[in-house]
Order: C-alpha cells, then sequence, then structure tokens
C-alpha cells in the first residue's frame, strides 16, 4: 500500500522553519479533534502536575479523558461539543506550536473560521467510523469539505488531513487508502494542495507523537509533520502598508507633542527617512523615527508592530493607513468571497458595517454573482447567502478604502462584516480585485 500520498518515506521532511507553528484542529463533530490535542500535549509532556491528577481522578481508574484538556467551558463538557476556540501552547525539542481547537459543530463555524485567519496550518479531522469504505470513491461529510474549503480559502499556507479512529475499523491499510483516495480527489478539485494525508488513532496514540509501526504506512507521524512545515511568510519586499491602531502622544500639556503612529506593518519595511503617505487623508510626511517594542529601530519589517514618528504633525487617527507615496489604491466597489456565518441570510441590498483593518464602515452587498456546492465545487445561481454559505460577491462601500488581494495580502484583503442591528459577526470578506 502506498504511504500517505503527499508525504512519503518514514522521515518527514527536513525543517525549513523554527519559528513557533500556529496550526488549527478542524472537521465534524465528535472527529476527535479535542481528544488529538490532548493526546499532543500528554505526550509530548505539556500537562501540569495538577492537571493530570484532576484527570486521573474523574478518570476513577478508567483511561484518562484527554479531550477535557481543551474543552474548558462547562457547556462544552455537559454537551461533548467544542463551542469556543480553545488555544494550548507545547513545544518539542526541534519546535514550539500554539494550537487552536476550533469547533466542529456548524452553528460555531465562524469560531473555526477566526482560528483559521492567523493560523500556519489546519489539521483537518477526518473520523474514518463514520464514512462508508465500500463506496468508491467514498463521500466525505459536509463539514470536512467546508472547513478544508474555508482554510483553503483562508491561505492557511499548509493543510493536513487526519484520518482518526484507525483503531476502529477492520481492514485498515483498504480503509485508509480509500479515504486518502477521496481526499486526494476533494482536494484536487477544490484546487487545495495538501501537506499530508496522516493515519491516527487519537485515543491509542497510534501515529500522533511516534510512527505507525506498520506495513501499509510508511510516512511519518503527525508530530513529525508538523515539525517540518513552514509558517506564514509576511511580504518584506515592496511597498510599505500600516494599519494605523493607535496614536499615542507623548509628554504632557498642550501645543504640538510628539505623537506615535502604531499598527502592525501589513507589508514592506519602514525606516527613518522614508517618504510616506497617509490614508484617507493623501497628506505626504517623511519618517522620523521608527520605533519596536519601545525601542527606537534601524527598520521594522512586515509582521512586526511599528511605531511611526513623521517629520511633522499630520491629523491621523485609528483606522487611517500609512503606506508608500502613491502605492495605495482605494476603491469603493470591489469582488470578493464571502463566508458568510449568520442565521440571518446575506442578501443583496441590506446595509452592514465592514471592518477593514482598523478601519469600520458601511457597506452593502449589490450582487450574489455565485454560491459555491460544497458537495459537487459547482457555481450555483443564488439570490441570497445562507449560514455557512460561500459565494462570490460584489460589495460597495459608503466610503473608499485601500483593499487589495487577499491573495496577496492577509490585511489589505480581509474585511468582517457585522450585522448593524444585532452586531454579530455576519461574515468573511476575502477580496478577489477592486472594480
Amino acid at each position: 500500500m502506498p504511504g500517505s500520498g503527499p508525504t512519503h518515506g518514514r522521515a518527514a521532511p527536513a525543517i525549513r522553519d523554527h519559528r513557533a507553528l500556529r496550526f488549527l484542529t478542524a472537521g465534524s463533530v465528535d472527529d476527535g479533534k479535542s481528544t488529538l490535542i490532548g493526546r499532543l500535549l500528554y505526550d509530548s509532556r505539556a500537562i501540569l502536575a495538577d492537571q493530570l491528577d484532576t484527570l486521573e481522578r474523574k478518570a476513577a481508574g478508567a483511561p484518562i479523558d484527554l479531550s477535557l484538556l481543551t474543552d474548558g467551558l462547562e457547556a462544552e463538557r455537559e454537551q461533548g461539543i467544542t463551542i469556543d476556540v480553545a488555544y494550548r501552547y507545547f513545544a518539542t525539542r526541534q519546535r514550539k506550536f500554539i494550537i487552536a481547537d476550533a469547533p466542529g459543530h456548524e452553528q460555531y463555524t465562524r469560531n473555526m473560521v477566526t482560528a483559521a485567519a492567523g493560523s500556519d496550518a489546519a489539521v483537518v479531522l477526518v473520523d474514518i467510523t463514520k464514512l462508508d469504505t465500500s463506496k468508491r470513491p467514498v463521500p466525505l461529510l459536509a463539514q470536512t469539505r467546508r472547513h478544508a474549503l474555508l482554510a483553503h480559502l483562508l491561505r492557511v499556507p499548509s493543510i493536513v488531513f487526519a484520518v482518526n479512529k484507525l483503531d476502529a475499523v477492520g481492514a485498515q491499510a483498504r480503509a485508509y487508502a480509500a479515504v486518502r483516495d477521496a481526499l486526494l480527489d476533494f482536494a484536487e478539485a477544490a484546487g487545495i494542495r495538501v501537506a499530508g494525508i496522516v493515519p491516527v488513532s487519537a485515543l491509542r496514540g497510534d501515529n500522533v507523537t511516534q510512527p505507525l509501526d506498520a506495513d501499509w504506512y510508511d510516512g511519518p507521524s503527525l508530530l513529525q509533520l508538523l515539525e517540518s512545515l513552514p509558517t506564514a511568510q509576511e511580504r518584506k519586499d515592496g511597498e510599505l502598508l500600516v494599519p494605523v491602531q493607535y496614536v499615542a502622544r507623548e509628554g504632557e500639556g498642550t501645543g504640538n507633542q510628539p505623537r506615535t503612529l502604531w499598527g502592525r506593518v501589513a507589508h514592506g519595511r519602514v525606516k527613518a527617512g522614508d517618504a510616506v503617505q497617509l490614508f484617507p487623508s493623501g497628506e505626504l510626511a517623511t519618517v522620523a523615527e521608527v520605533r519596536l517594542a519601545g525601542e527606537v529601530a534601524d527598520v521594522v519589517e512586515a509582521g512586526q508592530s511599528a511605531g511611526i514618528v513623521l517629520d511633522r504633525q499630520v491629523d491621523v487617527s485609528r483606522g487611517d493607513w500609512i503606506a508608500t507615496p502613491k502605492a495605495i489604491q482605494a476603491a469603493q466597489r470591489f469582488s470578493a468571497t464571502l463566508a458568510w456565518l449568520d442565521t440571518e441570510p446575506a442578501v443583496i441590498g441590506r446595509k452592514y458595517w465592514v471592518r477593514h483593518g482598523n478601519r469600520w464602515v458601511q457597506a452593502r452587498i449589490t450582487a450574489i454573482e455565485h454560491r459555491l456546492d460544497i458537495h459537487s465545487l459547482q457555481e450555483t445561481d443564488a439570490h441570497e447567502l445562507a449560514v455557512n454559505d460561500i459565494g462570490h460577491v460584489i460589495v460597495e462601500t459608503q466610503q473608499p478604502l485601500p483593499v487589495e488581494s487577499y491573495e496577496t495580502n492577509r490585511v489589505g484583503g480581509a474585511l468582517i462584516v457585522v450585522d448593524p442591528a444585532s452586531h454579530r459577526t455576519s461574515g468573511a470578506l476575502l477580496v478577489k480585485s477592486p472594480l
């Protein structure tokens, strides 16, 4: 039998990146996400002694329930489902990790989107006991498809499928191969580049941290694969773009006090002497000084939070943008992919609040061009988008925004949609192109 498909050989690829890897676990309800994370924490000895004592007391001699390490809310423990995103940290000799345990229930898909937006990798669990492995191709669960598609749309760099509960099926080699082939077919049709497909048993710990001892699988364990994955690389070259998050005035009293403009650099780099332009005012200025973590720095690059002091007083506030002169092309209309997360459907013409960077503006959907059928991956006609639908829309904002393609920049190309009446986060907009 072949190995894992996209990864082969007993060892995982050589480590290319030593920075902490942020990854999320996703999948359908009861696929074993919380148990898998608990297994990673338990086997890597990242559990405090008092936590372990508590789990052992609750188990009362039975095997401990590792899912309790992440399901922290009382409602989660009572219902046996994950509701909120739980973050956990652990480290091996090779690397540090930040894990986000995302809910599997459709009702909490918005939390999964939140976790995916800042992740370097996504581990999508596939519960093999829920699938009919006698069929060809094996029909995948809707949430498996939805979560993989959302991770792909949100530009999560590495997507891994973990085929869980292999210990609960017979003819493991044949069953795993059938599911692996179905996943590869789906990924190819959806344009998803798969970093690996790994068979695991989160409950028993098979192939989670230690390689699987089986003649039908010669790939890495899940942990070995995660240790080898790259982190998302920020675009440090090219033009500068910084969303202003906070303006700090120095000194006391009145008059022209020096001000520091703080924000996380979206792309490019900034240093003293650079010419910059402010948006939306269009004012030009020169950078007099840049700061990093409160200290004066020679240069601050993409992915770092910069404190920028200008050579003159300019009217700047939270929500404005700092950029290379003439780099910003503001637009009031743009096409975008919309992942709808609200029970109230998205409709053409209704006004919403959208947040771009740190700026809030009113906007409306002027057209819904199509909806993506997650089963067939075909584009279908739609006049509204229901909860968990993914569609292609045209959006018009009340004021021009410096939007970019989400494919080239996560910060400039992402907006959240908020219902003005309920104040719920209703959707995630991923810009395709300004119009």
